[in-house]
Order: C-alpha cells, then structure tokens, then sequence
C-alpha cells in the first residue's frame, strides 16, 4: 500500500507530524519513501521555530515550496546521505486539521525541479483532509501515550484514489483505486458517473447527486460520506472530498476528486455487519491462506488489535496460515525461534496456556496485565483473545488476537468472538480440503507435462504451466517440444476440453500420440491428421485444440498447423508483434476426415515466437481480442534477452485464473555454425562397402576432418553393413558435421529396430556390428522414420570445427574398373530415375537404387517434400 500512496501524490516522499502533547512540537510519526534516493527528514520541529513545517502549521494554510524557496530556510529540510544540507527538491507542507484543531502537517517531498504542478496540489490538498481524519480518529492518547505512533491510522492503510470529472461532457476519468474501492473492474469502466453511482446505497445516491449534479455545483470545496455495495455483498463506507474549478467566466469547468476508504473511521460497526463482511470475504476464501486473510481483513481493524494470527492444528504444532503484522521483531521469541521459512512453526506445549484454551474449546480472553506465559502475553499486553476454531465437532484450528493498549471486552465483543470462530474454522477445513484437492490436480497435471526441456541448437525454449485457482479439477492444457532429426525441431500446444480426470487423460494421450508422429518423421499435417483420427476413434465426447510448429533450426523456415486453437504471436528483431495468420482446420476429434492445411512462415536470428492457450488471453472478465492485444502489447515491451522474463511479462500478475495457462516461448537465434550435410545412395553392389567408405573419406577431407577419419570410416563400414545384410530396399547414408561433433546415419526401409547382442560367442560370424558403433561413437541410436528407419552414431570432433572450406563431393567415388559397365553410374543423377541401374543379380525389385534426384523418401524433410508423404 505504501507504493500506492508514492503513486498517487507522484512525490518522492510521504510524512505526518503530529503535535505532541505539550503541544510544543511537532513529532515526525510515519514517513513512507520510494525505492529511489533515501531521504531523511528531522525527527520534530519546534511549534515556535521558523520551518516549513511550524509555518505551514501556525498559519493553518499549505505551503508550496521549490527548490530556490526551500533553500533559503537553511538546512532544517530533508536530507539524503550524499547530501547533508538540503537537496534540490520542492517541498508542500500542508496543515491537518481545521476550525482551531492543529493536529500536525502533512508534508511531501518531489524531485521535480520545477516544483508540484497545480492539478497534484490540488489533489494532495484533498488527500490532506482525509490524513487529518485518520489522526484524529486515533485519539489522544495516542500522542500521550505512545508518543507519535499512529496505530489507528495511517498512509499505508488509507486507501485512496483519484478522479476528474469534465463537467462540460460529463465525462469522468478514475485511477484503478477508486475503481477498485468501487468494486468495478478496469474493463468495465466506461468513463460516466452514473456507472459509479449504481454501486452507491439507494438511500445515498440524492446526497452524491449533490455534489456531482453540473447544474448543482458552485465553485469551491465539497465533501460527503456515502456507503457502497460491493460485487460480493459488501457494505463500505466512502468518503469524498471534491474542488470545483470555474474558468474565466466563472462557469464551473472541471472537477478533481479525491476518494478514501472510511470504514476505518468507524470501528463500533455492530456485530451484526462485521460477521456480514467476515462471511463475505470466507465465502471466497479456496486455500488455508486466503482464511487468514479474510480474518485479518475483517477483524483486525474494527477491533483495533495490534497483533493477529491464524493457525491450523496439526499434531503437536501450530502451523500459521497468516501473521499480522508479518515481521518477526513484532512477535515474542518463542514465536521468532520456530520462524524456520515464511510463517513460525511452533510446538503448543511451548505454550500451555494456549493449549489449555484449546483442549477447553471455549473462547478464552485474559485483560490487561494478565499471569501469561511470555510467548503469550507479548501477543497481547494489552488484551488478548485465543479463539479456538471448531468444525465437524474437533478443533481444527486458533484465532489469536492480542491489543497493544488497555482494550475493554464489553459482552457484545465476546459474542461477536465467538460467532466469527465458528464460520473461521468451517472456512478453514473447507480451504485445507480444497487446498489438498488444488495440489493433487496439480500433481496429476504437472505429472503428464515435460519434466524439461531439450536444449535446441540455435534457441531457447522456456514453458509456463498455472493451474487454474477458480475451479479445483485437473485441466488439459499441454505442451511439448520434440527435437527432430536434420536440425528440425517440434513445437506443440494443445487444450482439451473441460476440466476433469478424462479431459487429462485425453491431454496424456494426445501429448504421446503426437510425439510418436512427430519421431516417425511425418509432416506437420500428418501428424496432426494422424492424432485427429485417433482422437476420433477413442469414441469420447471430448476433442481438442491443437497448435503444431515444425522449425528448421538452420534455415529458420517454420511451418504451421492449427486445429482450432488460438493463433500463435510473433516478435521481430525490431519489436513489432504480430498475431499469425495460420489457416487452421476444425479441433481434433470432431472430423475424422477433415483437413489441416500448412502455412509457412520465415524467421529471423531475435524473433520470439509465442504459443499458448485461451486462459492466457480470455475469461469472464476479459474479452479475447483484448486478451491478445493485451498479450502482444506485453510481448512487444519485454527484453528478448531473457525468454524466462519474458514469459513471465506475458503470464501477468493476475492471480485468480478461471482457466488453466499455458505458454511455450521459443526465441530463435539461428545457429552460429549451421551443420555441413552430405548424402549418398548406398547401391546395393559387392564392394558397397568400400564406395561408402571412399564417399565418406572424401567428404571428411574436404570438410577438414581428417582427424578422426579412420573411426568414421569403421562407423560407416558397420552401419552400413548392417543395412545391407539385414533389410531390402533403398539405403541411404547421411554425414553431418557440426560445431563439436561428426553424426553418421544410414537410413533403410525395415522399421524393425537393431537390438544388439548380449553376448557373441568366438566362433561367431556376425553380431559385432552393434559394438563396435556403441565403442567407437560417443553416442549411437535408432529413430522410426516414416516406412523405416535410420541407425546413427556421432563422433566427437578433436578440435573445434572451423568454417568448411568447402562443400560436399557432388557424387560418389568413380566406380573401380573391376565394375562391369552395367555397373552403378558415376553420379546418382547421371541415370534417369524411371531407368535405375540394376542391382546384383540375386537383387529383387524392391531393392533397385533410387537416385538423389527425385527421392521423395523418409529423409527429405523440408515442407513441400513432407507434404507429400504417405498417410
């Protein structure tokens, strides 16, 4: 609250004297400073000395200083530790209190140089009237007793906001804390009084009129008090102060307001009302936390107490929900002993009194001066109150309320006790149910999420996942990214419908099903059609959204698919954002046969890309077109430097959510060394062996690295002996040279994966293949790619890679002269793909050679190719 105070004078600095008993000084009690420069102001000023402050009193006016002004008083001004004399700062000093009741100065300290504007002394003028209010409700004997603590007030509790209202139009401009005491959403706020007006009790409304009626108003200062009906049923009383200013010709012109929160000027509310706002505000009570809140909120003020504490009872220990106030010096030690984390943990027989009280079950007070043991009696030196919680005929929590000064327990307060710790401990036992519900829905939903992410060569992805707090059932939002061979990688956002058991187990299925797809090497449109049928087939009433990116890390070109989920946003490198127009198809699991069309998009090294789900960027209260204007004006401000932030920039402070939230955030920086490819049909001839050995030596040396050649090329000779020997059709080998590393892969058409040996007997033939890769690759491994498969092995480069010093051979070794002429030709194009060369002769006609030119097979990748891949 003290932030908001800063924000509304738009001052640097925020203080109270009050006038001491003797009424000779003026005793600096509260001062609330930004998180700037550190200023100090003095401790008091003599009534009778020559200060801003004293003058400003004596003379019941405010006092507007700048800096020049301020100066001239001599060093009696604030300070900073840089600067012991006065800095260059503007300085008002506004008197509280009026018709002879000097109660102290309100003083504000602004940076700007020119000095405060009219329009904020004005307002601040109107904020000076409630301060007074405040401190003259504490009482004197707040200044007798206590010197200048104002318990009873002050600037952190006073809420107050601000508004201007055009008199000529009508038209009304209010900050969020008026709208906020109002009750009325941001949103929601249409700029007319009479929207204000109609939260504003019946019998009120004449008397407001009054005073914001144009056709009523004469220039000068108007004030009035009224009471309000919140969105929950609560009942607050407001206070309004007002200034009208006229223009030259003396017709009202403008109005500037200032309203504050005046409940607490009233704490003898009766019992009935304060239980009335304490049922309220439990009703929307969902964790243990929100309970103690709720009680603080209700009680703490109108009763006036200094100390508060909620607390559940498990076993031997008090386990605190909530502590008022939360500073650990405010609480005796054996409370600040047990402080381990947030709240204290500490043992009840460390406090017999209080587990006496709660063994009884009874509301128990002791007055002032009261035999307590000490961890008890620094609660309340004053008064204390130990309320056990009662539900379900146990005990299931306490109440602890305790008053800084001499508090009289009249019997309507004891009543009033009793009745408000029967709906706590109800609430309570209600919030730890739902608590315990919220944390295994959660459990459930995490469990089926990525436990992390892989690190992408040329990105950084970072997800959010929140639970929604408005209702308690696991959701069925998902995501997942899935890294894919030839530098690609798979993005995926989805949401099921509803919230329910079945809607995640929908979500694990779906979240499988299209990793599996993805793996096997189909198209971003297969993918998403496969999962749509299977959806389709499981026979449940439930479908699905669905959004699916497959990136080319090295190209950056991304292709989309949608299935009736929310489009995806795009950052550029120079800021702009923009929501992309993907051509989307219906949701999955509605139409078996329906279509997903792809849409391509290009991004550049700094672009953010953003996916997420509707609870993101729609509720009850938000429309969704303004949820994503909302979502691109985040994304467009954040700092591209830190996705994590940047994700947290787009989730927002809102902390009641109707809808789970998910967001997956890539932000792709290219790759610095793109990976260097080659590739080669294997035929199948008696020394393929030894063609892909040379293709593969080759091409080592001319990338430069020579190195680790000879364990390449025992790699090469393995995977593709094994190729050969154990499957029909194309083979394929594949060399890729990256930044730290050499990948081997051999692509054939058996979908059937290698399973190496458990053991290999000496008189063996065969069976070594699989270890030796496994010996000689720094990793190895087998993928499914569409009809088949591909079994690679990587090998640790040396030394860093340099740039290539050139590309790949532009064919295959010349065939040795041994080779018949019906041989293999020289390069894979030079023969027209409908006339293949023939194989050996024991070669049937599915294993025939299929050239580079025209292979549409599982390893081209790229959109066009892909799309055409079989369903």
């Amino acid at each position: 609250m003290t932030g908001h105070v800063l924000t509304f004078t738009g001052t640097a600095l925020v203080a109270v004297y009050v006038l001491d008993a003797e009424g000779t000084e003026l005793r600096l009690a509260e001062t609330v400073s930004g998180a700037g420069r550190s200023y100090a102001l003095p401790a008091r000023y003599p009534v009778s000395g020559r200060s801003p402050v004293a003058d400003a009193f004596r003379a019941g006016r405010p006092l507007w200083l700048t800096p020049t002004e301020l100066a001239a008083y001599g060093p009696i001004g604030p300070t900073t530790p840089e600067t012991p004399t006065t800095p260059g700062v503007s300085l008002g000093a506004l008197p509280l209190g009026g018709d002879g009741k000097g109660l102290g100065c309100l003083v504000v300290v602004d940076e700007a140089p020119g000095g405060i504007d009219a329009d904020r002394r004005g307002f601040i003028e109107l904020y000076a009237h409630h301060v007074a209010a405040g401190v003259e409700a504490a009482g004197p004997r707040t200044l007798t007793q206590r010197g200048p603590e104002l318990p009873g007030l002050t600037l952190d509790r006073l809420r107050v906001g601000s508004f201007v209202l055009l008199l000529d139009s009508g038209r009304m401009t209010a900050d969020t804390q008026v709208l906020d005491l109002f009750g009325i959403p941001g949103e929601d706020f249409d700029g007319r009084v009479e929207t204000l007006l109609a939260a504003a009790v019946p019998d009120d409304v004449p008397a407001l009129m009054s005073v914001l009626e144009p056709d009523l108003l004469t220039a000068g200062t108007a004030q009035l008090e009224f009471r309000i009906r919140r969105p929950n049923g609560e009942l607050r009383w407001l206070g309004l102060r007002a200034r009208v200013e006229t223009g030259a010709d003396g017709t009202p012109r403008r109005m500037l307001g200032v309203v504050a929160e005046t409940s607490y000027l009233r704490p003898s509310a009766d019992e009935v009302s304060l239980v009335q706002r304490l049922s309220a505000a439990l009703a929307g009570a969902t964790t243990v936390r929100d309970v103690g809140r709720a009680v603080v909120g209700a009680l703490r003020d109108p009763l006036g107490a200094g100390r508060l504490a909620v607390a559940e009872l498990q076993a031997d220990q008090l386990v605190v929900g909530v502590l008022a106030p939360a500073e650990p010096a405010a609480w005796p030690e054996v409370w600040r002993a047990a402080w381990r984390s947030e709240w204290p943990e500490p043992p009840s027989h460390a406090l017999p009194t209080l587990a006496e009280a709660v063994r009884e079950g009874q509301v128990s007070i002791w007055p002032e001066g009261a035999d307590l043991e000490p961890g008890l009696s620094g609660i309340g030196p004053g008064g204390l109150a130990v309320l056990p919680l009662p539900a379900d005929g146990r005990i299931v929590g306490v109440c602890l309320i305790g008053w800084e000064q001499r508090h009289e327990f009249g019997p309507e307060e004891r009543s009033l006790l009793t009745a408000t710790a029967g709906l706590v401990g109800q609430a309570l036992v209600r919030a730890h149910a739902l608590d315990a519900e919220h944390e295994l829905a959660t459990m459930l939903q995490r469990s089926l999420l990525p436990r992390k992410l892989p690190e992408l060569p040329g990105g950084v992805a970072v997800t959010r996942y929140l639970p929604a707090t408005m209702g308690l059932e696991v959701g069925g939002d998902w995501y997942d990214v899935i890294p894919l061979p030839d530098g690609h990688v798979a993005l995926v956002i989805g949401d099921v419908q509803g919230h329910s058991a079945a809607a995640a187990t929908i979500m694990g299925q779906m979240r499988t099903a299209i990793r599996a797809y993805a793996v096997e090497g189909h198209p971003p449109d297969v993918v998403v059609a496969h999962a749509n049928r299977l959806l389709v087939g499981m026979e449940t009433d439930l479908f699905a959204t669905c959004c699916y990116a497959d990136l080319d890390m090295e190209e950056g070109e991304a292709w989309f698919v949608r299935a009736g989920h929310i489009q995806p946003l795009l950052r550029h490198p120079d800021g702009t954002t923009v929501e992309l127009d993907v051509e989307g198809g219906p949701p999955l699991g509605v139409v078996a046969d329906a279509e997903f069309p792809m849409t391509a998009a290009g991004l550049s090294a700094g672009t953010l890309l953003a996916l997420l789900t509707d609870g993101l960027v729609e509720s009850a209260r938000l429309d969704l077109d303004d949820g994503v204007r909302r979502a691109r004006q985040a994304l467009a401000r954040a700092d591209p430097s830190d996705p994590g932030g940047v994700a947290d920039a787009l989730l927002g402070g809102d902390s009641r959510r109707d809808d789970d939230v998910a967001l997956l955030l890539l932000r792709y920086d290219g790759m610095r060394v793109r990976p260097t490819r080659a590739s080669w049909t294997v035929w199948r001839l008696p020394d393929a062996v030894m063609h892909a050995r040379r293709f593969t030596a080759r091409t080592l040396r001319t990338w430069g690295a020579e190195a680790e050649l000879d364990v390449a090329l025992l790699v090469t000779s393995e995977l593709v002996t094994n190729a050969l020997v154990h499957t029909r059709g194309e083979v394929r080998l594949n060399l890729t040279l990256t930044a730290d590393r050499l990948r081997i892969a051999v692509n054939d058409l058996s979908p059937r994966t290698p399973v190496k040996p458990a053991t290999v007997d000496w008189e063996a033939t065969g069976g070594r293949g699989l270890l030796l890769i496994e010996a000689m690759s720094q990793t190895w491994g087998s993928v499914p790619l569409s009809g088949g498969k591909q079994v690679w092995g990587e090998i640790s480069l040396s030394s860093p890679r340099e740039e290539p010093r050139g590309g790949p051979p532009e064919g295959p070794p010349e065939v040795p002269p041994e080779v018949p002429p019906e041989g293999p030709p020289e390069g894979p194009s030079d023969r027209p793909p409908e006339e293949p060369p023939e194989g050996p002769a024991d070669a049937g006609p599915e294993e025939r050679t299929v050239g580079d030119e025209g292979d549409e097979g599982a390893t081209g990748r790229r959109g066009p190719r892909r799309r055409r891949a079989r369903r």
